[in-house]
């Protein structure tokens, strides 16, 4: 199981590096340890603490620029992020699109930008209205094959993780239903699964503890946001992946 969390700017610099710390700890002495990937994607500045007290936990950002060298002020390059160990970069997360003016040529390119680096591009996808499912999937679909279109044959093999997050879950009180996340997750599965690289698809959209254990079947994991500030919420849903696996 894949186990990912976005601190988005909800976290101080301290605060960030606590929560890593806790997790940390709860990571290395879980009985699923050996079970799980687990990664976090914390503020850029953060990123260096992080990684120093990460233990087995991945270091991940939460975007990456297009271009990897060059007169782009402000930009973070994805050659600078695997260089100090970061190991995935999420790329098109909804609020990314919406605030940012992010198009699907620029999550291609930071898609591609990402794979070329190493690192495993974590691919926010999903559909903005609950729409009928057959709409959805080929919506997620068309996000999917849109983000591996600039993948060259360097950048043909590595791995991509897709987070299903249908935009009126993100934020909300309540995840989608767990019926409608098994049914999307599943006919997106059978709709890429003629790409030649390993894929794995997880969940997020207002993801939490107990949600896991409902779904598991047609997911290889969760991405959590605010649910998992307590470190608490990620030992609870450890636990979750620790009773699956028996």
């Amino acid at each position: 199981m894949i186990i990912g969390a976005s601190l988005k700017t909800y976290f101080s610099h301290a605060r960030t590096l606590s929560w890593v710390s806790e997790v940390a700890a709860i990571l290395d002495e879980h009985p699923a340890r050996d079970r799980v990937t687990a990664f976090v994607a914390p503020q850029f500045p953060s990123i260096p603490g992080a990684l120093e007290r990460a233990g087995r936990l991945a270091v991940g950002a939460q975007d990456l620029a297009v271009h990897d060298t060059g007169a782009y002020t402000g930009e973070v390059s994805g050659a600078v992020l695997a260089e100090v160990g970061c190991r995935y970069a999420e790329v098109g997360h909804a609020e990314r699109r919406r605030l940012f003016g992010e198009t699907e040529s620029v999550v291609s390119a930071k898609t591609h930008a990402a794979l070329r680096n190493g690192l495993v591009p974590v691919v926010c996808v999903g559909e903005e209205d609950e729409a009928g499912l057959d709409a959805a999937i080929a919506t997620c679909a068309q996000q999917v094959r849109s983000a591996l279109a600039d993948a060259d044959e360097a950048a043909a093999t590595g791995a991509v993780v897709i987070a299903y997050e249908p935009l009126w879950a993100i934020g909300a009180p309540a995840p989608a239903t767990s019926d409608h996340i098994r049914s999307i997750c599943s006919g997106l599965r059978s709709r890429i699964g003629a790409v030649d690289r390993e894929i794995s698809i997880i969940y997020g959209g207002s993801a939490g503890p107990g949600l896991l254990s409902t779904i598991s079947d047609a997911v290889d994991g969760l991405f959590l946001g605010r649910f998992a500030h307590d470190p608490r919420a990620v030992r609870d849903i450890l636990d979750e992946v620790d009773a699956l696996s028996g």
